[in-house]
């Protein structure tokens, strides 16, 4: 009987596991030095809450900042909780890690992008046709993004 590894699937848990980390960290110390993270989330995935007013606004996906104003931030085994100021109005948020598409630290360029299956399928698509082409900005630094496309098959 033979079984493939999953190295896609132990990839997304490593890096949620990373992202718990950080959290649990700025958590307890507060964000140091210059850190600041823009995280980038489904709103449709299941557990998330937010308010409705921000779910009308942000039908399928949000980015939230965490930088200068947070409090409440609580870490858990599947997410984490956290008000945010929106317009000088705090508003709670729970967001599973599971709903998480990008996680991005800009001051140090480091950043982790999650792919659905559906987005897999599409760039396997794309790349079936062989009509990639990616320019870069003169001058552009964007926060490095690891994808786990480079570690499939």
């Amino acid at each position: 009987m033979s079984q493939d590894i999953d190295y896609g699937n132990l990839m997304h848990t490593a890096m949620r596991g990373l992202i718990k980390t950080v959290l649990t960290s700025v958590a307890d110390n507060g964000l140091p030095g210059a850190h600041h993270f823009f995280i980038t989330f489904d709103t449709r995935e299941d557990g998330v809450q937010l308010a409705d007013w921000l779910r009308d606004r942000y039908p399928e996906e949000m980015t939230i900042v965490m930088q200068h104003w947070f409090e409440n931030l609580e870490v858990g085994d599947d997410g984490f909780a956290i008000t945010l100021n929106f317009g000088d109005a705090p508003e709670p948020l729970y967001i599973p890690y599971a709903s998480i598409k990008t996680f991005v630290d800009p001051s140090v360029e480091f950043g982790l992008r999650f792919e659905s299956p559906e987005e897999e399928e599409e760039v396997e698509a794309v790349v079936e046709e062989d009509s990639i082409e990616v320019e870069e900005e003169p001058g552009q630094h964007d926060a490095e993004v690891v994808s786990l496309d480079s570690f499939r098959k």
